[in-house]
């Protein structure tokens, strides 16, 4: 019974898939209606007029009884034939005065039929001027209706013949006999041959009968029924028809096409892909919208900020994450932007339930998430948003606690650089960190790189036990879902579920645009690392330069000569280490 009910929600979703396909869909609409528009444009009109006779066999008396019955002394399928065979064509090519070489023509446009079960022939002509289809139309209905009074002519003629040729013998025989019976007397001479006179009396009555029955046929054809008149519009289904044609063969065109793309496309296109490829369920689907705050209660579309409240229940009443309640969020590939919403906002709804959070921004390449958070006591200490390097690597000992807004607060443990992430993200205080899950009414949230761009998430998966996987279905493979799910798997964690989200500007112009900003990022970069290197004299007297986002530390040579603490996993800065500095993208 479930396969029963599967396979209709198969078949609806991939009509869904391919209905998304609507460049596809609408190219294929347009190529059919300028198809059917040039169809009907180009083409020359042509016009169809139609004589109709009704076939009758040659009869004494078709009312007698007895006779046989018309329909069944006249094969109507030979007729048919007859009436389009090349001598008809001749017959009215001479009555139209037409060359021989218009025969060929002639027969070529001609089309008989017959209607069911009658002795109806129907002589339709199809030609450019109107008057000239009408015209010879009746020419070849009148053509075969001559032939065939005269076959029937002809045959009586012929079979009257060799009648009479029976005949003569038999009347001669007869006068012969009649002049013998004059001169013989009484006796069996004359009873003989008054029995022979009587046996040709018989034969010349039956001879004669048969050529005047055959004499007294009525060799009509048939009669006409419908006189064919030059028509009024011509024939074809016209500008409307065949644009609507266009049309229907255009969205066939579309749906092929989709149909062909959908099989070669290697996204998750829906949410069947990503439980298939994930083997684990979608707990949410992010309404569209284009940028804005990362918590939800900030955002101007409620929708957003209800939807993680039930990716937050449903995962606090999942029986894998309410053991432990550590989770894991990460994307597939790309930018971690809509990841770190997630987190943040989950962070929210859990701290909404009354639950102890605490989210820690395991990002130690890019990081940047608190210093797009406000502070809960409304002013970030100086500290959190730039710390000093002599206070150690990652994690410093820093909690920074969060304003939520109505859901309340929670903590959060900001990422910075480093210089050895793996050692970092394995490190005896980071595993005290994960392990703040275990109080009662406590909960850890870690946001971590995408899995497949760097195996930062693969080092902590086998400390947290539930990943979530935010993706867009219209940007990840299947193939890279596939990958995630056996990568978390064997590091020994699981898939708890998916978030999926539609990324803004999907479209070709979008991808050209964030490639030109990506160039002109990189060559910003390039033109500020070379900065320093062009004024070597000014470097010392800088001192340090705080990055304006996620509180990294640029150090400058001066800086660089100063020893780091000991156990400090914080690169040494030097004028040339690029990894440290931060580009606004």
């Amino acid at each position: 019974m479930s396969e029963a009910h599967d396979e209709p929600d198969l078949l609806r979703d991939q009509f869904r898939q391919l209905v998304r396909y609507r460049a596809l869909l609408v190219a294929g609409v347009l190529i059919g209606l300028l198809g059917g528009g040039y169809l009907a444009v180009s083409g020359k009109d042509t016009y169809v007029a139609t004589s109709e006779v009704v076939l009758r066999a040659a009869t004494v008396d078709e009312f007698a009884a007895g006779g046989t019955a018309p329909d069944k002394a006249i094969n109507i399928g030979t007729e048919r034939q007859t009436a389009m065979s090349n001598e008809i064509a001749k017959r009215a090519a001479k009555k139209l005065h037409l060359s021989a070489r218009s025969v060929s023509a002639l027969q070529s446009d001609l089309q008989v039929t017959n209607p069911p079960n009658t002795l109806v022939l129907r002589f339709a002509y199809t030609y450019t001027d109107p008057d000239q289809a009408a015209r010879r139309a009746n020419a070849l209905a009148q053509a075969f209706m001559d032939a065939r009074q005269e076959a029937t002519e002809n045959t009586i003629k012929n079979t009257v013949h060799n009648l009479r040729k029976q005949l003569d013998p038999v009347v001669k025989q007869r006068k012969e006999l009649d002049e013998q019976i004059l001169r013989l007397g009484e006796g069996p001479t004359l009873d003989a041959a008054t029995t022979v006179q009587a046996t040709l009396v018989g034969r010349i009555s039956e001879l004669s009968t048969n050529i005047t029955r055959l004499q007294t046929l009525d060799t009509t054809p048939g009669k006409w029924i419908r006189v064919a008149s030059p028509p009024a519009a011509a024939s074809g289904p016209g500008l409307p028809m065949m644009l609507g044609l266009g049309a229907l063969v255009g969205v066939a065109i579309g749906l092929l096409a989709a149909w062909v793309r959908l099989v070669f496309d290697p996204t998750a296109r829906s949410e069947g892909d990503v439980v298939r490829a994930l083997r684990a369920p979608v707990l949410g689907t992010l309404p569209r919208s284009k940028g804005g705050p990362l918590l939800a209660v900030d955002h101007a579309d409620p929708r957003l900020a209800e939807e993680f409240r039930s990716v937050a229940f449903r995962l606090a009443y999942d029986q894998r994450f309410a053991e432990h309640r550590r989770l894991l969020v990460v994307a597939p590939r790309g930018g971690g932007d809509t990841a770190a919403s997630v987190a943040v906002n989950l962070s929210a709804s859990f701290a909404e339930m009354g639950m102890e959070v605490l989210l820690i921004e395991a990002d130690l390449r890019t990081p940047g998430l608190s210093a797009r958070l406000r502070a809960a006591d409304g002013s970030r200490p100086g500290w959190a948003r730039s710390p000093h390097l002599s206070e150690g690597g990652w994690p410093a000992g820093l909690q920074v606690p969060i304003d939520a807004g109505e859901s309340g607060s929670f903590d959060l443990v900001p990422g910075r650089r480093v210089r050895n992430v793996a050692r970092a993200l394995t490190s005896s205080a980071a595993s005290r960190l994960f392990a703040e899950a275990d109080a009662p009414g406590a909960a850890v949230i870690v946001l971590a790189p995408a899995v497949l761009t760097y195996a930062d998430a693969l080092a902590l998966a086998d400390r947290i036990d539930g990943v979530l996987v935010v993706a867009d279905p219209h940007a990840v493979h299947r193939a890279d879902l596939d990958r995630v799910r056996q990568l978390i798997s064997g590091a020994g964690s699981t898939v708890l579920g998916a978030v999926l989200h539609t990324s803004p500007g999907r479209g070709w112009w979008a991808r050209r645009s964030r490639r030109a900003a990506r160039k002109r990022n990189a060559a910003a970069a390039r033109s500020e690392a070379a900065a320093p290197a062009a004024a070597p004299a000014a470097a010392p007297a800088a001192g340090t330069a705080s990055a304006p986002e996620g509180g990294v530390t640029v150090a400058t040579a001066a800086t660089a000569r100063s020893s780091l603490p000991s156990g400090d996993d914080t690169p040494a800065p030097t004028t040339d280490t690029i990894p440290l500095r931060t580009v606004t993208r």
